[in-house]
C-alpha cells in the first residue's frame, strides 16, 4: 500500500453514481489527493439489508454502477481495495435460495452455518449469553425453507444475512471465488469485513478466537499468493488488536477517533499520548467510518469485564454524551435503540458534526490522524466537512445512514469551495508529498495538555504541535530547499 492518504467512499454516494464518475472525479478535482481508494460494498446489490453488505452475488459488480472492466480501468489510475464479505451472504443469493427449495440434497448444503453444526447437543442459557453479540438479539434466526423443512440459521447480524461455514470445503471454494475475481480485476488489496465472527466454537464467545487468527492467517496467505494485500476490520479490545497486527498486512486504529474526540473535549492528552505510543506502526488511521465512531476499541475487553481501557468508563460514557450535546442530539436519533440495525459499540455521526462543526478542532482532528503512526484514510463525508443526514436518516430509519449522505455534483462543487475542505486538501497534501513520513516516529515529551508528534526521515524532519487548551495547532518542517518553514493549522 502506498504511504499517502487513501479514500473510503461508496461509489454511487460520490458524484454521479457510478464507476466512471467516480473515476472522473478522482483524476480531476481530487487528482493527486489519494495514494488509494477503497470501494465499500459495489456488488450485486448495492441496496440490500446493509448497503451492499450482504452481497447476493459477491462476484457480479451491480450493472447500476458497471463492470470488472470499469473496476479495472479505475485501477489504472488510482490502487483499489475491496471488500471480502466473510461471514455472509445474502439469503437472496441463488446459493441460498437453492439450498432453502432442496436442503441437504442443494450443493451449497455445506455453505450456510446451523446453529445445530455448532452446538450439536443443544445449547444451554449459558452458552447463548457466552456468545459475544455485535447487535441485541440472538445468533440465529428460526426459519422454514421453501421445501418445508424448519431450519435454524446462524445469522450473526440480520436474518437476510446468513452466515457462511468457512471451514467447510465449500465455504472455502466460495471465498476463494471471491478473491480470483478480485485478481483479475486488479485489485491489490481486501477488506476482510466480519472476520472475527467467521469461526463459532461450543462453549466460547465465538469471536476472534485461536481458529479466527489462524483462518484469518491463511486467507491471508492465499490473497497475498495472488499479489493482494490484507486489511482485517476488527473492533476489539487494544491489546487484541495489537496481537493481531502482528499476523496481518494491516489492521484499522479504530482506537484514535474515540481518543482524539476525548483530548480535544477534555483539554487533555496523557490517554491519547498512551495508545500513540504503543499503537500498532502497520495501521490504517481513521477518524470516520461508513459504521460510526467506535467505543468499544477504548473500552475494556468484551470478555473481561474487570478488564481495563484505553480510557475509564466514566470517560467513555462523557465522551458519548458530548458527541450528542455537540451534534445538537442528531447522533442520539441514530444511535442505539434510537434506530434500527443497531450496532452495540458506535455512535453514529459524522466526526464533523460530533465536534460541533468546528473548523479548526476538525483540522486539528485531521493533523493528528495525519501524524500518527500508520497510513491515513479519510472517509468521504469527512473528505468534504459533511454534516449528519438527518433527512435520509428519517427516510431509512437506519442509524448509520446519517453519516452516509448521497452527494450529487453540485452538492461537491460547492463543498470543494469550503475554506475548512481547501485546509484540508492542504494537509492531504503535505502529508502524501513530504518525505519525512517516509521515515520513522518519535512521540515527543510535553505537558498533558500539549501534544508533539515527529517524523524523521534522513535530513528532513516535520513535527506536529497541539495545545488542547487552547484548541491550536502549528505544523514546523524542513523544505527542499533546505530552510525551515511553519504554518498553523486552521482554515485561514
Amino acid at each position: 500500500m502506498k504511504n499517502h492518504v487513501q479514500l473510503i467512499t461508496y461509489v454511487d454516494r460520490l458524484g454521479g453514481g457510478n464507476l466512471r464518475d467516480l473515476q472522473r472525479l478522482l483524476t480531476g478535482p481530487l487528482a493527486g489527493l489519494f495514494g488509494g481508494v477503497h470501494l465499500l460494498p459495489f456488488y450485486h446489490a448495492i441496496d440490500g439489508a446493509d448497503a451492499g453488505f450482504d452481497p447476493i452475488d459477491h462476484t457480479l459488480v451491480d450493472p447500476r454502477l458497471g463492470t470488472w472492466d470499469d473496476v479495472k480501468a479505475l485501477s489504472r489510475d488510482v490502487p483499489v481495495m475491496a471488500d471480502l464479505i466473510v461471514n455472509h451472504m445474502s439469503a437472496d443469493s441463488p446459493q441460498f435460495r437453492d439450498f432453502s427449495s432442496n436442503g441437504d440434497a442443494s450443493p451449497y448444503a455445506g455453505l450456510f452455518l446451523t446453529f445445530e453444526r455448532v452446538f450439536p447437543d443443544g445449547a444451554s442459557e449459558a452458552d447463548l449469553r457466552r456468545i459475544f453479540r455485535p447487535r441485541p438479539g440472538l445468533p440465529y434466526t428460526e426459519t422454514t425453507l421453501a421445501n418445508g423443512e424448519p431450519r435454524r440459521l446462524w445469522t450473526t447480524f440480520t436474518p437476510q444475512q446468513v452466515d457462511i461455514d468457512v471451514r467447510h470445503p465449500q465455504g472455502a471454494a466460495y471465498l476463494r471465488s471471491i478473491l480470483e475475481t478480485f485478481q483479475r480485476a486488479n485489485i491489490t488489496m481486501i477488506r476482510l469485513d466480519a472476520a472475527g465472527y467467521a469461526i463459532k466454537q461450543p462453549g466460547t464467545s465465538c469471536f476472534m478466537l485461536p481458529e479466527t487468527c489462524a483462518f484469518i492467517a491463511d486467507l491471508t496467505a492465499q490473497a497475498r499468493v495472488l499479489g493482494m494485500q490484507v486489511l482485517v476490520e476488527i473492533h476489539c479490545h487494544y491489546r487484541q488488536q495489537i496481537e493481531i497486527a502482528r499476523q496481518v498486512d494491516r489492521v484499522y486504529d479504530f482506537a484514535l477517533p474515540p481518543l482524539l474526540l476525548h483530548a480535544l473535549f477534555s483539554g487533555e492528552a496523557r490517554h491519547l499520548k498512551h495508545w500513540l505510543a504503543i499503537s500498532p506502526r502497520n495501521a490504517i488511521t481513521v477518524l470516520d467510518t461508513h459504521d460510526g465512531i467506535g467505543v468499544r476499541d477504548v473500552g475494556p475487553d468484551a470478555s473481561d469485564p474487570a478488564s481495563t481501557g484505553l480510557l475509564p468508563p466514566a470517560a467513555i460514557d462523557e465522551l458519548v454524551e458530548t458527541i450528542h450535546r455537540k451534534s445538537r442530539g442528531a447522533s442520539r436519533q441514530a444511535t442505539g435503540a434510537a434506530a434500527s440495525n443497531l450496532d452495540l459499540y458506535q455512535v453514529n455521526c459524522t466526526y464533523y458534526d460530533a465536534l460541533g462543526r468546528d473548523d479548526t478542532a476538525y483540522l486539528i482532528a485531521r493533523a493528528i490522524q495525519f501524524f500518527a503512526p500508520g497510513i491515513p484514510q479519510v472517509y468521504y463525508t469527512g473528505l468534504l466537512a459533511g454534516q449528519n443526514d438527518l433527512a435520509l436518516l428519517e427516510r431509512t430509519k437506519v442509524g448509520r445512514d446519517i453519516n452516509r449522505h448521497y452527494y450529487k455534483p453540485a452538492e461537491i462543487d460547492a463543498a470543494l469551495a469550503r475554506p475548512v475542505v481547501q485546509a484540508l486538501f492542504r494537509l492531504i497534501r503535505f502529508r502524501n508529498e513530504h518525505p519525512a513520513f517516509n521515515g520513522k516516529f518519535e512521540l515527543g515529551s510535553c505537558a498533558d495538555h500539549e501534544l508533539r508528534l515527529v517524523w524523521l526521515h534522513g535530513a528532513h524532519w516535520a513535527t506536529l504541535e497541539v495545545n488542547f487548551t487552547t484548541q491550536t495547532a502549528s505544523v514546523s518542517h524542513t523544505t527542499a530547499a533546505g530552510r525551515d518553514e511553519r504554518f498553523e493549522v486552521d482554515a485561514g
